[in-house]
């Protein structure tokens, strides 16, 4: 499947090892920087989803993501992304992402483009039912490049573990390096993380968005579970 990723705002808090161990699935330890684990509040536009770089699916190939996620390290270094949950509008994607072990859930959300005089750009999610709901957005610094190595190490991804039918499988995704450029936090009243069972308080000490990039994923390969 090849895609294309825009408009994405990268959110972070340190976070206690021993939390984010809490979610790692057998075979895999939490990727730490500075001696901390991190989550990360991101969404993105997902645009033309398809097979190879065909065109994409017509509707279900383009729709806003917002995730939950921790980042992963195999004994062999192998680095990775654990999502805690993926919010999406798209219920047929919601169900075959679920049905492969992938937390996507069902809700209603919106992109926030730019529009001056207002600089911010960013998401809004609200679940279904009641459930828990976001709101975050920023202002990208266009002038000044985030290129220092905590943005690279929470942004530069090439792979997914998940757990599927007893198994801890990884996922390959390629994609060149993220674009990046530091931002300011215009709005943030977000309820996923503590919903995906985290605390965080406080502004996020990393803030980064990115234009987008264009990225495929490949086959999965089986982990060997851990003792």
């Amino acid at each position: 499947m090849g895609q294309h990723w825009t408009d994405a705002v990268f959110l972070h808090w340190r976070i206690p090892h021993a939390v984010a161990a809490a979610f790692m699935p057998p075979g895999v330890v939490p990727d730490e920087f500075d001696g901390s684990a991190w989550v990360g509040l991101i969404g993105f536009r997902m645009q033309g989803a398809g097979l190879g770089r065909g065109p994409g699916i017509p509707y279900f190939g383009s729709f806003n993501e917002i995730n939950v996620r921790l980042y992963s390290k195999e004994p062999d270094g192998t680095r990775g992304v654990v999502f805690l949950s993926l919010d999406a509008s798209r219920l047929a994607v919601v169900l075959t992402a679920r049905a492969a072990g992938i937390p996507y859930v069902w809700s209603r959300d919106r992109f926030r483009a730019a529009r001056l005089p207002d600089p911010s750009t960013g998401y809004s999610v609200r679940r279904f039912r009641g459930g828990a709901r976001s709101d975050f957005a920023v202002a990208p610094e266009f002038d000044v490049e985030a290129t220092d190595p905590l943005s690279v190490h929470l942004t530069a991804r090439f792979g997914l573990h998940t757990r599927f039918r007893g198994r801890t499988l990884y996922v390959p995704n390629t994609h060149t390096a993220w674009p990046l450029v530091r931002a300011q936090v215009t709005v943030l009243e977000d309820q996923l993380i503590s919903a995906a069972g985290i605390t965080v308080s406080g502004p996020p000490e990393s803030a980064l968005f990115s234009p987008g990039v264009f990225t495929q994923f490949g086959r999965p390969r089986t982990l060997e579970d851990g003792p």
